[in-house]
C-alpha cells in the first residue's frame, strides 16, 4: 500500500465531534510533551503562552486556552486549516476518498508527532520551531517514534510529500519519493504548498495503492522534467505549466 508523509499546518479548525480513540503508537510515549503543553496553556505565564503560540497579543491566545484533555475532538486530516489543505479540500471529497486520507496519510504534528490522517485530535497551537517548556518536539518525536515508524511503513511505498523541515521528526531508512515543484525553471515555495495538497487529492480520489501507480497519475498542469535518484531517495521535478 501507498503511505503519504505530510506537513500540519499552524491554522487549524475549531471545534469537532469526533469520539474518544487510540492514536498512532504508544499514548504513553506522548505523555511528558503533553502535559507539558498542558501545564503552560493553563498556566498564568501569559509570557510562556504567547511564547509557545508565536502570537505577541494574548487575546490572540484565547481560543486555544483549554485542557487538550477534555477538549472537542477532530480528526487530523479535518482539523488542519493552511494552503495545502486548501487545496486538498476534504470535506468536498467523496466518502471513500475520505476514509483513503484517513488510513494512508501520515501527518507530522508539531504536539502530537506522527498521526494518521483519522486521528482525532484537540484544538492545539505550537508555532512551527518553537519548544515546548524545556522539549524540542523534532528531537522527542525522532527518538520515540523512528522505530514504530519504521516497522509500520515496512512493507508500504512511500511518498513524502512534507516540508524539508519535518524531516527531523523522522528519516525513513527505506526507498521513498519526493517531489519537487519549479515554476518557469524555479524552485516554488508557496505554490509547493498548493501542489502538494492537490497531489495528495488527485491520490485520494483515485486510491492509488502503490509508487508504480502514482508514477501513471496525470496531474492538471503539472508536467515531470526529470526524475533524479540518489540513495534511497527518489526525486521527482514537476514543471507547473499553467
Amino acid at each position: 500500500m501507498l503511505k503519504i508523509l505530510f506537513s500540519p499546518s499552524e491554522g487549524k479548525n475549531s471545534g469537532g465531534d469526533a469520539k474518544q480513540k487510540d492514536i498512532f503508537g504508544a499514548t504513553s510515549a506522548r505523555e511528558e510533551i503533553l502535559n507539558r503543553y498542558n501545564q503552560i496553556v493553563n498556566g498564568t505565564d501569559e509570557e510562556k503562552i504567547k511564547e509557545l503560540f508565536g502570537f505577541k497579543k494574548f487575546e490572540d491566545c484565547k481560543p486555544y486556552i483549554e485542557d487538550i484533555f477534555n477538549s472537542a475532538l477532530m480528526s487530523a486530516i479535518k482539523r488542519y486549516d493552511g494552503v495545502a489543505y486548501d487545496y486538498l479540500k476534504y470535506n468536498a471529497l467523496d466518502q471513500d476518498a475520505k476514509n483513503y486520507l484517513k488510513e494512508n496519510t501520515i501527518i507530522f504534528s508539531n504536539l502530537f508527532g506522527p498521526l494518521l490522517g483519522g486521528d482525532p485530535i484537540p484544538n492545539y497551537k505550537v508555532k512551527q520551531g518553537n519548544p515546548i517548556g524545556d522539549i524540542e518536539p523534532d528531537k522527542f518525536y525522532k527518538d520515540r517514534f523512528s522505530y514504530q515508524l519504521d516497522l509500520y511503513l515496512g512493507n508500504s511505498d512511500i511518498l513524502d510529500l512534507r516540508a524539508g523541515y519535518y524531516d527531523k521528526f523522522y528519516k525513513t531508512v527505506k526507498p521513498y519519493t519526493t517531489l519537487k515543484f519549479l515554476k518557469n525553471g524555479k524552485t516554488v515555495s508557496h505554490w509547493a504548498k498548493a501542489y502538494r495538497g492537490i497531489v495528495l487529492r488527485e491520490i485520494a480520489k483515485t486510491r492509488v495503492s502503490s509508487l508504480e501507480e502514482f508514477n501513471k497519475l496525470e496531474i492538471e498542469n503539472l508536467q515531470v522534467k526529470e526524475i533524479q535518484k540518489t540513495k534511497n531517495k527518489t526525486e521527482i521535478i514537476y514543471e507547473i505549466a499553467e
